[in-house]
């Protein structure tokens, strides 16, 4: 290639990429505009529930979550108390952000009284419930304590939880791939040139998504949000100290720039590539989930690999070859000084020793490997992943969770979240029989767009202030001809109020026998509500696990075949991490439950560490197993696997650490699922590095010798090696 190109075409990769920053940086602020953590973005895409919400509107008129008010005080609340909280509901019916709000309603004990304002439908739910609570804090007399609770109290608190996604998760992560890469290379430039590399890539990555999110093709909650800038980061570090090691080495083979750039991208291209590739096949595969939370992370995640080992294939090469040897600086390796892959520079004294370790006793060693992870795999028997309810979502101080304990105490549990049940009108007066016969059901009222409250009386059980109606029945009472329930396509919509807090356990029983018995009288019947949504996300989330984590493994064992054209070496690699991640995943188990005390795991959690486990944890084998075949084609099997490990040996165990760190990072937002997903992939990375990747593979395919790398031809030359 002429020299001038030589020259031109880097700067002209590293104009691209910084011209891709300059845009998406600011970018990276406005993700949250097109981010929602409402309950919607996580809804199963064809449950009961779902199709309850996306019908609600049609009943009554469209509004926003209801957010409950609740006043408590010891000994009973005073006339002082229950006028101040008269004022409070004025004040909040006379809010832009509120449709409405219920009168006060005082408990059957005296000690507290709740006020149900019902947001807008455009409203920020966060902003809405900050004001509301200022509000209330404000006017509380003295003794007097006030809590925010209900669906919007939730999603305020998750919304809130969620605030530090932005700047503190990448800054503490940041900061920890900094600190590993400084110790790692001794350099005060290298490290800058690899996280530049991730940066950039976590920068068009957000500039992707968010074009996407915002014209509605792609969903984005906090959730994924965390996810994907961890892993961008994490993977894009990964990509780059794997083809940094190639090119330093290269340098010592190689007297130019050029020409060790050729060379590192050769031996570092497949690899990248291959293991870039695992990682997007294994997040695509969440698109095969019906629950949207894990629908939306699939193709955003997807993205940010991409553009992880497009960097790391494009802009990194560029910038070492822009410094060359000073990138090195003070360590620069000096051409000529390499020894190869077992007694050069690049293979420490640490490796040297495992390999012959594994090399005399890899029989033992892969055993030994084998049953300890087995044993911290027996954790698993423990596990709790059948779902946890939404007061717990939150680790720490939450308000929404206080005010619905405080609501359970003084009145049914379910007030301002009932189950909604859309039947036929038809079958009005069976389908309130039929709920009211449900054990954990304290009353049931009709939608109705003419009544002022927007309920009534269903079946004949008036209340004070009720307005009555049966089906299609009107009562005249006081001169005038009372409301009735809206019907919609033949159907009414009845809302349940539950005896049980909405997301307990007793409440979501009650749902799952609501929906035996309205069945019985209308089988097109569906129940949905606050209740029905945590079922049918739980019920999803398990079903997902068994659909989703055998063609994870399908797919990835294919890649693999291809890969290493061999068929016994790719089901080595996909045993030892799926006993891997068994190991990750019990011994998070017995942590959750017997140190952290958590009340329990979402059935998301499993699935979405076995994804990026296996996947990830692949990669580690594969950075290890492209470069032992390249060194058993020339050296043989036993000796191919010494050499590979002692040449990747570093390398991969920096980034295993730098990917450990990354995905800890994610327990700084204060969130269960990712405090739980943080510890299990950190874990688990770490085995992989550590234990799977440096003793029980290499000892594997020690022990098989040629028979690891049948049908290929490697498998038969070897019988001559």
């Amino acid at each position: 290639m002429p020299r001038f190109l030589r020259l031109v075409l880097p700067a002209l990769v590293i104009l691209v990429w910084l011209v891709v920053a300059g845009i998406g940086g600011p970018v990276f602020g406005k993700i949250a505009e097109v981010a929602t953590n409402d309950q919607t973005s996580f809804l199963p895409a064809s449950a009961d529930a779902t199709r309850v919400q996306e019908r609600a509107a049609e009943f009554r008129q469209a509004s926003g979550a209801p957010a409950i008010v609740v006043l408590e005080r010891d000994g009973g609340l005073t006339r002082d108390d229950l006028a101040a909280a008269d004022r409070i509901a004025e004040d909040l019916g006379a809010r832009d952000d509120v449709q409405g709000t219920s009168p006060v309603i005082p408990s059957e004990d005296g000690d507290a009284a709740e006020i149900v304002a019902t947001l807008t439908e455009g409203a920020d739910t966060g902003d809405a419930v900050t004001a509301i609570r200022t509000t209330v804090a404000d006017a509380l007399p003295d003794g007097v304590d006030g809590y925010v609770t209900g669906p919007a109290g939730f999603t305020a608190d998750l919304t809130e939880a969620f605030a530090g996604i932005d700047g503190l998760l990448l800054g503490v992560a940041l900061a920890a791939v900094f600190v590993i890469l400084v110790v790692v290379y001794r350099s005060p430039l290298l490290p800058f040139l690899v996280l530049g590399t991730a940066t950039f890539a976590l920068c068009a990555s957000i500039l992707v998504v968010y074009a996407l999110a915002k014209a509605g093709v792609v969903t984005v909650n906090g959730q994924v949000q965390g996810i994907l800038s961890i892993l961008v980061i994490g993977a894009a570090t990964d990509y780059a100290l794997l083809y940094t090691a190639r090119y330093r080495e290269a340098l010592r083979v190689h007297r130019t720039g050029w020409e060790a750039t050729r060379a590192a991208l050769r031996g570092a291209f497949e690899p990248i590539v291959a293991s870039g590739g695992t990682v997007i096949v294994g997040v695509l595969c969440l698109l095969l989930s019906d629950l949207n939370s894990n629908k939306a992370l699939g193709p955003v995640a997807a993205i940010g690999i991409a553009f992880s080992l497009l960097a790391a294939l494009t802009l990194l090469p560029a910038l070492l070859l822009a410094f060359r040897r000073a990138a090195f600086w003070p360590l620069r390796p000096a051409f000529g000084s390499g020894g190869g892959p077992t007694t050069g520079p690049d293979a420490t004294v640490l490796w040297a020793r495992v390999g012959r370790l594994v090399a005399r006793r890899s029989r033992t060693v892969w055993i030994v490997c084998t049953v300890a992870l087995l044993a911290m795999g027996s954790g698993l028997v423990g596990l709790r992943a059948d779902g946890v309810p939404q007061s717990d979502l939150v680790i720490g101080a939450s308000q929404a969770r206080d005010g619905q304990r405080v609501l359970a105490d003084h009145f049914p549990g379910g007030s301002g979240s009932p189950a909604q049940i859309i039947g036929a009108e038809r079958d009005l007066d069976a389908l309130v029989d039929a709920v009211r016969s449900v054990r954990g059901v304290d009353g049931v009222v009709a939608a109705s767009t003419g009544s002022p409250s927007g309920t009534v009386s269903v079946g004949g059980d008036t209340g004070a202030g009720d307005t009555v109606a049966g089906a299609g029945d009107t009562v005249a009472g006081d001169a005038t001809v009372a409301a009735a329930p809206t019907v919609s396509h033949g159907d009414v919509l009845l809302e349940a109020t539950l005896a049980d807090p909405a997301d307990s356990a007793a409440a979501e029983q009650t749902v799952r026998d609501l929906r035996v018995a309205v069945e019985r009288v209308d089988p097109g019947a569906v129940v949905g509500g606050v209740s029905a949504t945590a079922v049918d996300t739980n019920d999803t989330g398990i079903r997902d696990r068994s659909v989703i984590i055998p063609v994870v493994l399908a797919v990835i064992l294919l890649i693999l075949v291809l890969l290493l054209r061999s068929v016994v070496a790719p089901l080595v690699l996909i045993g030892s991490v799926v006993v891997s991640f068994a190991a990750a995943l019990g011994v998070g188990a017995l942590v959750f439950d017997h140190v952290l005390r958590f009340p329990g795991a979402d059935p998301s959690v499993p699935l979405y560490a076995f994804v990026f486990l296996v996947a990830l944890g692949v990669d580690y084998n594969i950075f290890l197993m492209t470069r032992v075949r390249e060194e058993s084609l020339r050296h043989g099997p036993r000796e191919g696997v010494l050499r590979g490990l002692a040449a990747t040996g570093g390398v991969i165990t920096s980034a295993g650490i730098v990917l450990a760190a990354t995905f800890a990072a994610l327990g700084v937002i204060p969130i269960l699922f990712l405090a739980q997903i943080a510890f299990v992939v950190a874990f688990g990375v770490l085995l992989d590095t550590v234990v799977v990747r440096s003793l029980l593979v290499p000892a594997l395919v020690i022990d098989l010798g040629r028979r690891a790398w049948w049908p290929s031809r490697l498998s038969r030359a070897a019988r001559h090696m």
